[in-house]
């Protein structure tokens, strides 16, 4: 089963994106994700159809032009530098994204039935980066398009940034079943990069529950992408001696946009050992420090 969900740098690559996923690509309703590398001076055509993206700079910095209106992004020299600045495009665009240096450019989409909004710049100054667990849960998480760090239809985006030996989304949870106040329906992708010298790795575990199997256990290196369609997932394990980094993408059909999750009952307990334990002193990663 891992194999189906598990997608290695590469393999779902299509012209200038090195991944596509798109909702239909990925057998399901609502998420998609596309990584874009420009050559300096290059630009690529999108067109937005019935999602909403976001332009969110791994490397580099570009411009994203639509309806005569050019957001300029300053990006940033990779995903352990700093957070960086991103735009927001909603359906029924037409947008050109170009680089006059190159780089590598995240494009995370949701399905929506809304769109005719005009396009949006994100501040990376107003990006919250947020310290979560501790100990060797410790890790960071930039909060780029959340409820209530930016507005958006159905779209959710964070990036987590996890420390050589640490791990990250543990306890093991779950959003795949509406449950007002307690639980969101939400499908999610995971798209990984590994600080390192070329041999760095980690693991990435999804597990079912009884009426909903689902089984991966996945060795993640650089440019690998998970596909969380539902289950418990945690944890995201950062080999020791390479520090791990996924960029988080989440969508579903709720009319309330959150993010509301159920831990697994056999491990969540383990989310208050941290109480006593102090923040890995590694983070925050970059500029931030």
């Amino acid at each position: 089963m891992t194999a189906k969900y598990h997608l290695p740098a590469g393999s779902s690559a299509d012209g200038s994106y090195d991944v596509l996923v798109t909702p239909e690509s990925a057998g399901r309703g609502y998420s998609g994700l596309r990584i874009l590398t420009l050559q300096p001076g290059e630009a690529h055509a999108l067109s937005t159809g019935d999602c909403e993206f976001l332009v969110l700079p791994l490397t580099g910095s570009c411009t994203a032009t639509t309806d005569g209106t050019a957001l300029e992004l300053t990006g940033r020299t990779g995903v352990f530098a700093s957070a960086t600045d991103f735009a927001h495009l909603p359906g029924g665009s037409e947008a050109l994204v170009s680089s006059a240096s190159g780089g590598r450019f995240a494009l995370p989409s949701a399905r929506t039935e809304q769109g005719g909004q005009p396009a949006r710049y994100g501040r990376k100054e107003d990006v919250p980066v947020e310290l979560r667990g501790a100990g060797a849960c410790s890790r960071q998480v930039d909060n780029y398009c959340l409820p209530g760090t930016f507005e958006a239809e159905q779209l959710l985006v964070c990036e987590v940034l996890t420390p050589g030996g640490n791990r990250s989304s543990y306890p093991p949870h779950k959003h795949d079943e509406a449950r007002p106040g307690e639980e969101s329906e939400l499908e999610e992708i995971h798209c990984f990069e590994v600080a390192d010298d070329g041999n760095g790795f980690g693991h990435q575990r999804v597990h079912g529950t009884e009426d909903r199997r689902i089984d991966v256990l996945a060795e993640i290196r650089s440019g690998d992408t998970v596909l969380v369609p539902h289950g418990r997932h945690g944890p995201s394990i950062a080999a020791p001696g390479y520090d791990l980094y996924h960029l988080d993408v989440m969508a579903g059909p709720g009319q309330e946009r959150a993010w509301l999750i159920c831990d697994d009952p056999a491990h969540g307990r383990v989310r208050s050992t941290g109480d006593s334990q102090d923040v890995d002193d590694r983070l925050p990663f970059g500029e931030n420090r």
